[in-house]
């Protein structure tokens, strides 16, 4: 799919998820033939011509100003996240800019490594592909088994989707599925010129009906916290809260599992940090 048809698919899915009433439009009780708002009525809400936003919907961002994109993102009732892609799609119509391409980052510092293993809670380092560098040994029990040092960087996503494990381990699959999808689909807006993620989405696209499916709903979501429910050989279900703590100078993400306190999942977390312990001194 080009740019252009990312433009456009992204332009048309959010337009089909605003009603009239959502923005205070009259409908006079008409039938109307395709979900959400018609392009005059975008149109309409931002402040441009009809023929203008037709343009822009067909793809052409290129050159567009920061107060148009700022008016069509209220037009749409978009959220952070998506007025932040659609900024980062305008910008890349413009072609890429010298300097401009980001390299993904595959190494953690050994001040972070330090970090992740000081932390009394599963824990992982990833990058914005969702490649996961570096695991603490608590995140290693917790994982059961699906992840190993030995194998990293290991993709988030690739696990998701390709791995039979996953839905047995992850028992909110589909949401922790969606979630992961629309992170990939944030980071290609913000770095469209990557091209290990490009042939990662190509990948799953053509082994997975379930990843081909939610890629093409042009979804993009901010990974900040999130409730988890996993489910451990060990100790069973869990109920952890997920927390994402960037590290901007370094393009990556720490990944922690808390639990409430007192909580029966606060105690099988003692004991797979007791169980982590004992055989890594065997």
């Amino acid at each position: 799919m080009s740019h252009k048809d990312d433009v456009r698919e992204f332009l048309t899915s959010r337009r089909a998820k605003v009603t009239p009433e959502q923005v205070g439009l009259p409908t006079f009780g008409d039938k109307r033939r395709v979900a959400g708002l018609r392009r005059e009525e975008v149109a309409l809400l931002a402040g441009v011509s009809a023929d203008y936003y037709i343009r822009l919907e067909r793809g052409n961002l290129a050159g567009v100003s920061e107060q148009v994109l700022d008016s069509l993102a209220k037009a749409l009732r978009l959220d952070d996240a998506e007025r932040a892609h659609l900024f980062d799609l305008a910008r890349a119509s413009t072609g890429p800019v010298r300097g401009s391409r980001r390299t993904t980052v595959s190494k953690v510092r050994p001040g972070v490594l330090r970090l992740l293993e000081a932390l009394a809670t599963p824990a992982y380092v990833r990058n914005a592909r969702t490649d996961i560098l570096a695991v603490n040994d608590l995140a290693l029990v917790l994982y059961d088994g699906i992840l190993d040092r030995e194998r990293l960087p290991m993709n988030l996503a690739r696990l998701l989707f390709l791995d039979h494990r996953a839905p047995e381990f992850f028992l909110d699959w589909e949401t922790v599925a969606d979630d992961s999808v629309a992170a990939l689909r944030a980071e290609a807006g913000r770095n469209p010129h990557d091209k290990s993620l490009t042939d990662l989405v190509g990948e799953l696209a053509t082994r997975s009906d379930e990843f081909r499916t939610r890629w093409a709903r042009h979804n993009v979501k901010y990974h900040r916290t999130a409730a988890k429910r996993l489910h451990n050989s060990l100790v069973g279900d869990l109920e952890l809260t997920g927390e994402a703590m960037e590290l901007p100078g370094d393009g990556l993400v720490i990944i922690t599992y808390t639990a409430e306190p007192d909580s029966p999942a606060a105690e099988s977390l003692r004991f797979l940090s007791s169980w982590a312990t004992q055989h890594s001194e065997a």
